[in-house]
């Protein structure tokens, strides 16, 4: 199985377009004025307009007033919403956009009522539980976890980079990897050696698997 690859917190149009050159399958806009990924609307669109066929563009929420996501999708054309709150899955579907909703795991149990409360959901994305942030902790969590048993497509996040994926790929097999930090140089600002050398990893695993 081909795993896919999100490229997140893409704040600059040349680091969107190396993530899809190198070969992403999604990029990831922040809309969430605390991280220091946070892109306007305006830029937002303007990236957005900037990526090629065939890569997908995910907006990423927190906690949201309704009217600020309708704001977004309407001006920036957004594949997918991923909400990484304490969203409910009432919530997540208003927008008329197919969505994700990222789980902080602190035990199994999280990661299965998350499959069971946001069942219409687009996949469920895991990452690392920390008690003052909403993901972006570059901080990775015991992947053991994770259930087999998946009802929905499930998409690994937390402190991912080109030395842990292709291990966190072969014992996981998620349905995709989603990475930040561990494709910067700095917050909001991507290295394309590190995300082709993230990219690579994922599919060298792929091939042998």
């Amino acid at each position: 199985m081909k795993t896919r690859i999100k490229i997140c917190g893409i704040s600059r149009v040349e680091d969107a377009l190396a993530a899809a050159e190198a070969g992403a399958d999604a990029i990831g806009l922040v809309f969430y004025d605390p991280s220091p990924r946070a892109v306007s609307t305006e830029l937002a669109r303007i990236i957005a307009d900037s990526v090629p066929a065939f890569v997908s563009v995910v907006g990423l929420f927190v906690n949201p007033d309704p009217a600020y996501v309708r704001q977004v999708t309407d001006q920036v054309s957004l594949d997918l919403l991923q909400f990484h709150g304490d969203e409910s899955a009432a919530f997540c579907s208003q927008f008329d956009r197919r969505w994700i909703k990222a789980v902080r795991v602190q035990r199994e149990e999280d990661v299965v009522a998350a499959f069971d409360r946001y069942a219409e959901a687009a996949g469920i994305l895991v990452d690392a539980y920390d008690p003052q942030l909403y993901g972006g902790t570059g901080k990775s969590f015991d992947w053991r976890m994770i259930p087999k048993q998946r009802p929905l497509p499930l998409i690994l996040a937390g402190g991912l980079n080109s030395d842990n994926v292709a291990r966190a790929v072969a014992e996981v097999h998620p349905w995709a990897v989603d990475v930040s930090g561990g494709v910067e140089v700095r917050k909001g600002e991507k290295d394309l050696s590190r995300i082709t050398a993230f990219i690579n990893e994922v599919h060298r695993v792929d091939k042998t698997d």
